[in-house]
């Protein structure tokens, strides 16, 4: 691995935890809306028109297409099942309902790049890199091949893949031992309040994401990164 930086030393703190003050050898990130841009209105705005046409998205979202319902396909649960249930309960909404996984492609984005190259930097200093991430195994194998950040990463654990999800205290148990990762020595990014609350009752010292702004900003004062970085590092 080669560094864009002679001596990181000299120009980053040593990392830290800012509770404990346990040194930091391992960031774990979480991917959708943290590395990756993706929201289901970058689909549902061009689907629905109208004056209230925002207000119908946001009720549509909250009360069809809810969270909780995409939560379960991200526990493992079948796209076409999850379709073809809420079909049946609202048959009036079947064609936006299909619409969610039938063009889900439609509702990701590009990298997050200031989130990206906060990794590419992490990397570069030495810092291990792993991924837990609440996806459905389905949706993620169709975008897995734009994510080439991951390759930086040790190790990416798919909910959808192992049946579990966060904030769950059994994701986290499988994950630390999957991928040996010392919770007393490691950050945890996530952009959900209460995977976060998760996060720091398994140990780790946890971050919620708003953005790479103010990520950086969170780094900084843990000494894992620098403030203006002079230049990309290179991977």
């Amino acid at each position: 691995m080669t560094s864009a930086y002679p001596d990181p030393a000299l120009t980053v703190g040593h990392p830290h935890r800012l509770d404990t003050g346990e040194p930091i050898d391992t960031v774990v990130f979480d991917l959708g809306a943290v590395l990756i841009d993706w929201d289901p209105r970058h689909l549902y705005r061009s689907l629905f028109d109208g004056p209230e046409s925002e207000a119908a998205m946001e009720d549509f979202l909250a009360n069809v297409c809810t969270p909780d319902w995409n939560l379960e396909q991200d526990r493992g649960r079948s796209l076409h099942e999850a379709t073809e249930e809420l079909v049946r309960r609202y048959p009036d909404r079947a064609e936006l309902i299909r619409a969610y996984y039938g063009r889900w492609e439609e509702m990701v984005g590009e990298p997050i790049e200031g989130s990206v190259r906060i990794t590419r930097e992490l990397r570069a200093r030495g810092i291990r890199l792993v991924a837990l991430s609440n996806w459905s195994a389905e949706t993620f194998a169709r975008v897995e091949h734009r994510l080439g950040f991951l390759d930086g990463f040790d190790g990416v654990l798919i909910s959808g893949r192992v049946g579990l999800v966060k904030p769950d205290p059994a994701i986290f148990e499988l994950f630390t031992k999957q991928y040996a990762v010392d919770v007393r020595h490691a950050v945890f990014i996530d952009d959900s309040a209460r995977n976060v609350e998760a996060g720091k009752r398994a140990g780790f010292d946890a971050i919620a994401f708003h953005s790479a702004e103010q990520l950086r900003s969170e780094l900084v004062a843990r000494g894992l990164v620098e403030a203006n970085p002079r230049r990309p590092p290179v991977d």
